[in-house]
């Protein structure tokens, strides 16, 4: 590395006044500004996925060293940001001031628990690296070089993530063994003998036609090499100590609770993740509630389909029946796509303002496919060179039924994720930290109120669809069930998925992964319901308020125009939109 000079040391410790001729907004947006920029040079991969092609060379220093920097970074700026008089910004940049506040301060509070100890589960870590493929450009030749400098990185990569898993052991920090008992297939899936067939290699198998063969050719050749001599002997690296000294030692309990510190720990997740300042108790209740008044709409749907069977067995009938599932992965697929188009022109329906930004319909990767839930979204990025992506999980078609399409797709694509993500990226005069803020109250809770949409858009005429976007909202209630239920209230992971299959329709394989990510990534599951009934209360509350004068369009883009943002802060500008249109 090189030396910095001292006058750069003293700014980049945010050790010179600010206050030198500086207003309170200049110093608001320079924070704003040297804090984007320190996300994106400490979190290269961040960076590749929003767009920014500088860093596609590296990985994030995951060294101890590298954590209690960016730990110490996390504390300054939020000490730089409190020195701002806020009384004297504009009433759209102390809304942005509240949001970087709330998220630093958490940022804070969250380094006691020290989660970066516990660097690998069965939804991510070193063994699918690979997926950063899927955000970088593959344009030129510059573009290979970048990924097979990343390929070449891997092994101090594993070597920074097996010395967390260490200081994880000895800090008494271990993951369940459920879910530690899926990464070795994900190991072995990276361990191969034809470098060709590594995951790695995907972007060797096809050029464009800028790259004349004879580099094409060169190209595969330092592929393969980095393959065969730095990156699946690292992965052999990781399995050997996975399996000999990690995987025998991983904890047999799934709560959040049994960690050090676990109580606290749940409780601040809960509160971080839904916005709120909701307990447990509340939230478990909040979820039986909801369970109980969508139990009864779902067996009026199910009457209105001439069914005369119990609920259980109607759910057996829609998990089973082969009318409601595709034969092939492609078939899927293509079904897929078609529910996208369907949904396309009816837009215009629930909104005035529609993204820029297109998106399209892809598979989750076969190498992530078998523990990864139905579907994800990925945004596009920040400079529009990328669209947004719909994946979706084609693994046993056998168990995707039709029925969910519609609602998935919603909550997913358009109007959902892909809805908030772009045209927050095109609000005019935010900071970049605004522009692609993820609350999950808010990003979830949009995306699950998105799903019921579709009935303002003609789109829930059959009733498997209908009784399809009751199972979803189930599902959702559901989990704060037996969220609280596994991590505050001793169930086990048996009791939680006979729950779970006891109230939705959806299958074996669906429920069982859901169930291992709410034990993997304890309270994140809480906020969608919470965020979904905050926008209907909302909702309801503009149409009493405005009466004739309420406009579903407006409403529904005066959320998405307010950006990602606490629950709390989201009220106060729905409120003030009302009162500016009464």
């Amino acid at each position: 590395m090189l030396k910095k000079s001292l006058l750069a040391l003293l700014l980049a410790c945010s050790l010179l006044p600010t206050a030198w001729a500086q207003s309170p907004s200049k110093a608001l947006h320079q924070l704003f500004e040297q804090e984007w920029e320190r996300n994106l040079r400490d979190r290269p991969e961040t960076a590749s996925y929003q767009g920014d092609q500088r860093f596609n060379d590296r990985w994030s220093d995951l060294s101890l060293a590298a954590f209690a920097r960016r730990e110490q970074a996390d504390r300054e700026a939020l000490r730089r940001l409190q020195a701002i008089d806020r009384s004297a910004l504009s009433s759209a940049e102390q809304l942005d001031y509240d949001t970087f506040e709330w998220q630093q301060q958490r940022l804070v509070e969250r380094q006691k628990f020290r989660e970066h100890l516990l660097p690998i589960s069965h939804q991510g870590g070193p063994q699918t690296a690979d997926g950063i493929a899927e955000v970088m450009p593959f344009a030129n030749l510059a573009d290979y070089r970048n990924y097979l400098a990343r390929m070449a990185a891997l092994p101090l990569l594993v070597d920074q993530v097996i010395a967390l898993m260490q200081e994880g052991v000895k800090a008494g920090l271990l993951p369940p063994r459920v879910l530690m008992n899926r990464v070795p297939a994900q190991l072995a899936a990276q361990i191969v003998d034809d470098p060709a067939l590594s995951p790695f290699y995907r972007p060797f198998k096809q050029f464009p036609a800028a790259i004349p063969p004879a580099e094409q050719a060169r190209l595969q050749a330092s592929a393969q090499a980095h393959l065969r001599d730095q990156v699946i002997p690292a992965y052999r690296k990781l399995q050997a100590y996975f399996l000999r000294d990690y995987l025998p030692l991983a904890r047999p309990s799934i709560s959040a609770t049994d960690r050090p510190d676990g109580q606290a720990y749940y409780d601040f997740l809960a509160r971080y993740y839904t916005t709120t300042a909701m307990g447990s108790e509340a939230i478990h209740a909040l979820g039986l509630s909801e369970v109980a008044r969508l139990s009864a709409a779902m067996e009026a749907v199910m009457r209105s389909t001439g069914f005369s069977g119990s609920m259980a067995a109607f759910q057996h009938f829609l998990r089973t029946d082969p009318r409601f599932f595709r034969k092939t992965p492609e078939d899927l697929l293509a079904s897929y796509r078609a529910v996208a188009k369907r949904i396309d022109p009816e837009l215009v329906k629930v909104f005035k303002t529609l993204p820029r930004l297109p998106y399209g319909v892809r598979a989750i990767p076969d190498n992530l496919a078998p523990d990864t839930t139905t579907a994800y979204y990925q945004g596009g990025a920040a400079d529009g060179t990328r669209a947004g992506y719909y994946y979706v999980n084609l693994y046993k078609p056998e168990t995707r039924p039709t029925w969910e399409m519609i609602p998935l797709s919603l909550h997913e694509a358009v109007p959902g994720h892909h809805f908030q993500f772009a045209r927050a990226l095109e609000l005019p005069g935010l900071p970049m930290f605004r522009k692609t803020a993820y609350f999950v109250a808010y990003g979830e809770g949009w995306a699950l109120y998105a799903e019921q949409l579709g009935y303002e858009m003609g789109l829930y005429d059959d009733p498997y669809d209908r009784f399809g976007q009751l199972t979803y909202e189930m599902w959702r209630a559901v989990r704060l069930v037996v969220d609280t239920g596994m991590h505050a209230k001793g169930w086990s992971r048996e009791q939680a998925i006979a729950y779970f299959k006891a109230y939705t329709a959806k299958t074996e394989q669906d429920i069982v992964n859901e169930i291992d990510r709410y034990i993997d990534t304890p309270a994140q599951a809480l906020a969608y319901k919470i965020g979904q009934l905050k926008i209907s209360e909302l909702r309801a509350m503009a149409q009493r308020e405005l009466g004739a004068r309420f406009d579903l369009r407006e409403f529904n883009d005066a959320v998405l125009d307010t950006g990602s943002v606490p629950l709390a802060a989201l009220t106060l500008r729905i409120e003030a939109w009302i009162k500016a249109r009464r």
